[in-house]
């Protein structure tokens, strides 16, 4: 059992629950920050539910919450994100929503967060990145724009925290297994993918002490994609 306390955004969603169900194991007490509601919350956890992380209002009232019910506030795992496919002349641009749920919400949490984590003896940050970005493709240009984004976030952040004992990190998978890519592509062989649960290890390793001589790193979380 450890007193290190997570927040971890995003909370609901499949990697989220896989991050989520990882921390609780290492003992980690942990706020399950999200836009939606989950179906339950796991004993001990902290709900914040109905938030909107692209709000700084909100996303500080949210760590501030977390900060308050355990004490402390040690880790930031920013799980919260979205995808889109979507070709550059669509109708309906869909940049600024990209934007909005992969980089704000990262950019507000950790400024939101930071007050605490520089506080703590092992503050940690560990953001989701894509290994897609790092060369895009047809349909990818405004998803893989915004994580690059967060590539760049992480990599600066850390650099402006390397005084503090807070390091930034970031994980940046291909293709993760989930419901909704295997209904996407039914042809595809997801044993290739990335399992959620072996990323969320990636993630919390980050997250933990013995990674602490790591900041600024964009880590390559592929399977055998």
């Amino acid at each position: 059992m450890t007193d290190r306390v997570a927040a971890i955004t995003g909370a609901h969603g499949v990697l989220g629950r896989a991050v989520v169900e990882a921390a609780m194991a290492e003992g980690l007490k942990v706020a399950l920050i999200d836009h939606a509601r989950g179906a339950s919350t796991p004993h001990g956890a902290l709900e914040l539910s109905g938030i909107d992380l692209s709000d700084a209002a909100q996303a500080r009232s949210a760590m501030e919450t977390a900060a308050a019910t355990f004490g402390r506030l040690d880790i930031l795992l920013n799980i919260a994100g979205g995808f889109v496919w979507q070709k550059v002349d669509d109708a309906e641009p869909a940049w600024d929503r990209m934007f909005a749920i992969n980089v704000k919400t990262a950019l507000n949490a950790a400024r939101a967060a930071l007050p605490w984590l520089t506080q703590s003896p092992g503050g940690r940050i560990v953001n989701v990145g894509s290994a897609a970005a790092l060369k895009s493709g047809v349909g990818m240009a405004a998803y893989t724009a915004s994580k690059s984004s967060v590539h760049r976030l992480t990599e600066s952040l850390a650099e402006e925290l390397k005084d503090t004992p807070v390091t930034v990190n970031a994980v940046l998978p291909s293709i993760i297994d989930t419901p909704a890519n295997r209904k996407d592509m039914p042809d595809a062989d997801p044993s290739r993918w990335v399992a959620p649960a072996d990323l969320a290890a990636v993630i919390l390793f980050l997250a933990s002490p013995a990674s602490r001589a790591m900041t600024g790193a964009l880590v390559p979380v592929t399977g055998r994609v």
